[in-house]
């Protein structure tokens, strides 16, 4: 059986760590640390918004967190072609997250799997409930509606080379009143490759019931307070507890 997995996603504001609340920058952290190496992988994401951020700054961070941390290291924002999957690779990611670039110009995906591996191409859905409760998907930070149902667009995904979907629920970001399991399961019962679920966890059975009730392969947290050792060892104990195999 393959095992889950604990993830921490940490979003940069120009080079600066920020949590984030319905995918605007919220809170400004004045280091930009982690010290839990027993986590599973480290999602480090740009959310600067277009000109208003140095992108040098950025790689400064992916290289550091590439010489310290012993785990596979997902980065994105900003993604738009080839040329960016080969920059960023070069300054140490193991994966590349790619969001709007997808959604403008789907042969991206298609391009960058076939030249690097779909192992290495993470889709990123920023996703939001409708009115008529499906969901739809965003892009440019979750401010424009593409119109695409997010079941069809993550099957899209995966038909164009995607190895990995992650799931980021706009209305939940930051509030810390669970994930989104609905829209997860559906996608995850849809495709065949790895559901990653974001945005809402607040505790440690929120991680649980996105295993259990999102169906996904691995779990995002992005809440500061967890980046310690004894925190993340103490989450895989209680996720372990509940039956659900993951690595301690």
């Amino acid at each position: 059986m393959v095992r889950k997995r604990l993830i921490i996603v940490l979003t940069f504001n120009n080079g600066v760590l920020f949590r984030t609340r319905n995918f605007q920058p919220d809170y400004r952290y004045t280091l930009n640390f982690v010290d839990a190496w027993s986590v599973d992988e480290v999602i480090l994401l740009d959310i600067s918004r277009p000109g208003k951020g140095n992108r040098e700054i950025f790689y400064n961070v992916v290289k550091k967190f590439a010489r310290n941390c012993f785990v596979p290291l997902t980065v994105g924002g900003g993604v738009r072609n080839l040329d960016d999957f080969k920059l960023l690779l070069g300054v140490g990611a193991d994966k590349v997250a790619v969001n709007t670039g997808f959604i403008e110009n789907d042969r991206l995906v298609e391009e960058a799997s076939k030249l690097y591996g779909s192992q290495c191409v993470v889709v990123s859905m920023d996703v939001k409930k409708n009115q008529n409760s499906g969901y739809d998907v965003y892009s440019h930070f979750g401010t424009k509606r593409i119109g695409s149902d997010a079941v069809s667009f993550s099957k899209h995904a995966v038909d164009k080379g995607a190895g990995e979907i992650l799931v980021q629920s706009i209305d939940r970001d930051g509030m810390l009143e669970g994930y989104d399991n609905e829209i997860a399961a559906l996608i995850s019962k849809s495709v065949s490759v790895p559901i990653l679920l974001c945005s809402g966890a607040g505790n440690w059975e929120h991680f649980v019931q996105g295993f259990s009730k999102g169906c996904a392969s691995g779990v995002c947290t992005t809440n500061i307070y967890h980046f310690t050792e004894s925190s993340i060892n103490s989450a895989k104990k209680y996720i372990m507890k509940k039956n659900i195999n993951i690595r301690i």
